[in-house]
């Protein structure tokens, strides 16, 4: 086994497998590195934006009521509207009935 491991040592077949196993090593090194190292810096980051997440949540609940809360005032006052439109339709309607009354009256 020894005398393999010399052989294949020094040749380059030897030196090509030993330079990419090194190489894979070094890579694995680097991608756990980086892993770690992604986690512990954006693991604080990423539960800040999910507490800011929840409150904007919050917030476009809170818009949603005030949207269904002042369309319904909305429909009232158009309801008041119609209501006041209605009612001076009936006054100018008297006050055109008057009128005419009164130039009737001018006319004799």
């Amino acid at each position: 086994m020894t005398q393999l491991f010399i052989i294949l040592a020094q040749s380059v077949t030897g030196a090509v497998i030993t330079i990419v196993a090194l190489l894979l090593v070094a890579a694995l090194i680097g991608y756990l590195t980086a892993w770690f190292y992604a986690k512990s810096v954006y693991t604080p980051v990423i539960k800040g934006l999910e507490q800011d997440k929840a409150n904007l949540q919050n917030e476009v609940a809170g818009l949603k009521n005030d949207v269904t809360r002042l369309t319904g005032e909305v429909n009232e006052l158009k309801d008041n509207i119609k209501k006041l439109e209605a009612e001076y339709a009936a006054n100018l309607a008297e006050k055109d009935k008057e009128l005419n009354d009164l130039r009737s009256r001018l006319k004799e």
